[in-house]
């Protein structure tokens, strides 16, 4: 028979192995158990250095370190700032040198994914830490840097079989193309390429370089601030996506591509050089982009029967016969839109231009449109003109820029109760030629209202017109205390304006 002494501590040995147990369930490292992919996906989410840190934990982290796929330094602290001042070294950084020995201590047989690196080195450094990746079969490679002087353009990455996307950006002086014949000779899985700041003053032109027979694969282009481009054709095969930005001196373009669908041009062309071009045959288009662009003299866009979003933004100047034509004939390619941006500029020309109150093509797609006007008196008839166009809008998006400078006459119900003010007869004149559009608008955003003559008389137009419109949201700015009275006498009276949709409603909201 067991004494109770001896139960006692049975029981007691018992309870221990039952802890012992539990303390064994808690101290199970999990995380180290998960699988190799798992980790790396986990580890890209922390700073580099943070992961590299990892690696003193256990051997199993020290080769998920080795072999980790997607390097990214550009979340290192630092500047593309000079980062020495020694005058015998000035480029010797330790943020490049701890790349060249995270990438020479690496798994020689694990390849990487993803580099990307902001560094301020020399031309030779750089082509090192380019072809370390070479080495690794790198897939997407990122590169921004800072360099005492001009640099050629880096061949390694030329003749890669692995390189699917590939940015340099370089953020002073800039950098040299090889021959056009030496660029198209490799690149043989490249999908994406960004080049940003370069020097092309021996090679104007760029007429070869993205022929259809160039590029295979490159579904991607990006070009910006291509100093001494004057002339580019692009017309590579599976292309999808074409950025040209801050081209300035550029006067001829070129764009070709049957698989074509999204097109950005900002800040290009010469608009004081005559004769210049751009020629656009790309039907399956999308989205086309042109933002602050000179003005060509000629304009050749094929019938876009695509398209979905456009954004036209032009540098207002003293425009000519040849200039005029053109606008009007981008216009017209843009005209099957369904979204429609217009910049302040183009509200401008539009304005200043008796041509487009007749010529303006019809947007007959189009159900959303956002403009962006000063909305100073001179800009009413091309506001009318424009919206003459777009005779199945839904939604109106009207942002209203105050610089300050234009003096603008606020609202008076006293003074314009009788329709009275020039504004408001100019819209009632307009109410037969906007029929279309005033049956068929619901939506109106106006950013910007500061309760003045235009903006009120704009509204009461829209209201008292609007048969099927629903909404209209007007977004102010703060005021001073001693203008909120004034301008929430103003609301009042614009609630008993008279209204032709039964299911209108106002709301007044205030910019943050």
């Amino acid at each position: 028979m067991e004494t109770r002494s001896a139960a006692a501590k049975k029981k007691k040995l018992s309870f221990c192995k039952e802890n012992e147990l539990i303390s064994d369930h808690h101290n199970i490292d999990r995380i180290t158990d998960l699988p190799d992919a798992v980790l790396h996906h986990i580890l890209f989410l922390l700073p580099i250095k943070t992961v590299a840190q990892t690696s003193v934990l256990s051997k199993r982290w020290r080769s998920l370190w080795s072999s980790f796929p997607d390097l990214d330094f550009t979340t290192l602290d630092q500047s593309l700032q000079p980062c020495s001042s020694s005058k015998t070294n000035p480029l010797n950084c330790k943020e490049s040198d701890f790349i060249t020995q995270v990438l020479n201590n690496r798994d020689k047989h694990s390849d990487i994914r993803i580099l990307r690196f902001q560094a301020r080195l020399s031309f030779s450094r750089l082509n090192g830490l380019i072809r370390l990746a070479i080495r690794h079969k790198v897939q997407e490679l990122d590169v921004e840097v800072f360099t005492e002087d001009y640099f050629n353009f880096p061949r390694c990455v030329i003749a890669s079989d692995t390189l699917r996307v590939f940015k340099l950006k370089s953020k002073r002086p800039g950098f040299r193309l090889p021959p056009s014949s030496v660029m198209t000779s490799g690149f043989r899985c490249l999908h994406s390429l960004s080049l940003s700041r370069i020097s092309l003053c021996n090679q104007p032109s760029l007429s070869d370089m993205f022929s259809e027979s160039s590029f295979l694969l490159l579904k991607k282009l990006s070009l910006d601030t291509c100093f001494g481009l004057k002339h580019l054709r692009v017309g590579c095969r599976v292309l999808l996506d074409l950025t040209l930005e801050n081209c300035f001196e550029l006067q001829g373009l070129n764009v070709s591509g049957s698989k074509l669908e999204r097109l950005r041009i900002a800040k290009c062309f010469d608009g004081y050089v005559e004769k210049s071009w751009v020629k656009i045959d790309a039907p399956r288009l999308e989205v086309v982009l042109w933002e602050h662009n000179g003005l060509s003299d000629n304009v050749c866009v094929e019938n876009l029967s695509y398209l979905h979003k456009a954004s036209i933004g032009l540098l207002h100047e003293d425009i000519s016969v040849a200039k005029l034509q053109s606008v009007s004939n981008l216009f017209s390619a843009l005209s099957l839109a369904h979204c429609l941006t217009l910049e302040s500029n183009c509200i401008e020309i539009l304005s200043n231009n008796n041509y487009f109150a007749v010529y303006l093509h019809q947007f007959s797609n189009l159900k959303s449109l956002e403009l962006h006007t000063g909305f100073k008196k001179n800009n009413v008839p091309g506001l009318a003109s424009i919206f003459k166009s777009c005779p199945m809008l839904h939604t109106l998006i009207l942002n209203i820029i105050n610089d300050f400078k234009t003096e603008r006459r606020q609202w008076n119900k006293d003074l314009w109760e009788m329709s009275n003010s020039e504004e408001e007869k100019y819209w009632e004149s307009q109410t037969q030629n906007l029929k279309s559009f005033l049956h068929h608008l619901k939506t109106v955003k106006i950013h910007g209202f500061l309760e003045c003559e235009n903006e009120v008389s704009l509204a009461k137009f829209l209201l008292k017109h609007g048969k099927a419109l629903e909404e209209m949201v007007l977004s102010t700015g703060h005021c001073k205390a001693r203008h909120s009275l004034q301008r929430q006498k103003i609301r009042s009276q614009m609630m008993g304006f008279s209204w032709a949709s039964s299911n209108a409603k106002i709301t007044f909201n205030q910019a943050g």
